[in-house]
């Protein structure tokens, strides 16, 4: 494959690496004529370019940056645990770094959660949940309860089983003929919500398909898979707490399952923890991954209860054990990056400026709905989101074919800013350290990006 004669004159690395790299979530053809930008360093707030440019990550690298880039604390725990030993195989062998870091998570998740195993990526933590929940109900006399029930809008990931639990057609329709048999729900949509409500004063009226579907089938339900409070990659989509209020108090009546998805909104996203622990509700299985090691390096876990625990541990030549692992499983460089970020946590002030963050995002979010384009604002925590319409009145969306939110983001490269937009949202997900002054530069950067895009449009 050649690029075209008409192709921008680019770096050598780049033309290799269009030669030879199959970039995810990616229309390969576009990098014809607007390659990858190709970061040499990151400091901070900042990616920079080979030319020393620098653009401020403003969807932190994927959401899992949450101290900044570089951090010297991070960076010390990774390079003495280095020192020591850099992997070893998690089976039959412990160490340190994940001792550690299993009892910070206890201590630090819901109290019903005890236990935690170790995994490599979100997608893996929604399967181990999902196998654990099979195997529970197949070993405590009920192997009928054998589906899913998931949010329409929803996403748990990319590999199969949890693309079965995924509400996207993007992403699974070409897999539909080879994905598990569970059952999607109609979930919240408060910007188009069905009954005239607000998000904010009502009580979640949209629970109802939700109860109905379990009602008639919690009998074959294993369990309800959630994003808690934010469906990330439906738009930033955002809901109530009394959602969830509902779905664990009918869960635990009809004995289903709850397992909450916080990969992308734990780790101080929504302006505690984790959403679980801040809301005090009981999840039988905690997803976390992204943020758990601050961006330096893949890990995840899956919390569970001793319930599920206890259902697993037996004799040998029983076999109930939990067959399931991963070659690096609990990684010592990525638990002693996690410790690291848990240390940063605690640090005195974090908090109290973390709130001061969040209200800064809030009062910016207040000029973005003036554009004459914005359907609406929406924020939990230190997540932000702005949806694009052609009409507020209608809230007609832009046709995919204009790709609205792909010249927004080509704009504002130019303006030093890293977007990623969801179709037509635009998004902010900065990292946690973020100073007021330029969660105002981004966010006013941004507003002027779109306005600039959409006056042309």
């Amino acid at each position: 494959m050649k690029l075209p004669k008409n192709a921008p004159p680019r770096d050598e690395d780049l033309i290799r690496d269009f030669h030879y790299i199959w970039h995810p979530c990616t229309q390969m053809k576009d990098h014809e004529a607007e390659p990858p930008l190709l970061i040499d360093r990151a400091e901070g707030l900042y990616l920079y370019d080979r030319e020393g440019k620098g653009y401020l990550d403003c969807i932190s690298s994927w959401w899992v940056n949450l101290f900044g880039h570089n951090h010297p604390h991070i960076n010390r725990a990774i390079t003495d645990q280095l020192q020591k030993m850099a992997h070893v195989m998690f089976a039959g062998i412990t160490h340190q770094p994940a001792v550690d870091l299993a009892h910070k998570l206890i201590e630090w998740s819901s109290p019903n959660l005890t236990k935690v195993f170790f995994s490599d990526n979100g997608s893996t933590s929604v399967e181990v949940a999902l196998k654990m929940s099979l195997q529970f109900w197949a070993q405590t006399g009920r192997p009928e309860k054998k589906r899913f029930i998931y949010l329409k809008g929803g996403y748990h990931g990319e590999t199969l089983g949890a693309l079965s639990v995924s509400g996207i057609s993007l992403f699974r329709d070409k897999f539909e003929p080879v994905l598990m048999d569970n059952l999607e729900v109609e979930g919240p949509d408060c910007l188009r919500c069905p009954y005239g409500l607000t998000r904010d004063t009502c009580q979640a009226e949209c629970f109802e398909p939700m109860e109905k579907a379990l009602v008639e089938e919690h009998q074959n339900i294993a369990a309800v898979i959630v994003e808690p409070l934010v469906q990330g990659a439906a738009g930033m989509k955002m809901y109530p707490p009394v959602y969830l209020e509902k779905l664990q108090t009918t869960c635990e009546t009809l004995r289903v399952h709850t397992i909450y998805d916080e990969v992308a909104v734990g780790f101080g996203r929504t302006g505690g923890l984790f959403v679980s622990e801040q809301l005090r509700h009981k999840p039988t299985f905690l997803c976390l991954s992204k943020g758990i090691t601050s961006g330096y390096l893949p890990l995840a876990a899956t919390l569970t209860e001793d319930r599920i625990y206890q259902a697993f541990y037996g004799d040998y030549e029983t076999f109930k054990l939990f067959i399931h692992s991963h070659s690096y499983s609990a990684n010592p460089l990525a638990c002693a990056a996690a410790n690291a970020t848990f240390e940063l946590f605690a640090e005195d002030g974090f908090w109290d400026a973390l709130k001061e963050r969040i209200a800064t995002m809030k009062e910016c979010g207040e000029v973005l709905k003036e554009l004459k384009w914005c359907g609406e604002f929406r924020q939990t925590g230190l997540i932000g989101a702005v949806e694009l319409v052609r009409d507020r009145d209608t809230l007609a969306e832009f046709p995919i074919t204009q790709r609205v939110g792909y010249r927004i983001y080509k704009k504002a490269l130019q303006r030093g800013l890293f977007l990623r937009p969801l179709g037509n949202v635009v998004y902010f997900i900065p990292p946690l350290v973020i100073d007021p002054d330029s969660i105002r530069s981004m966010m006013m950067t941004a507003r002027d990006c779109i306005h600039d895009v959409l006056s042309e449009v």
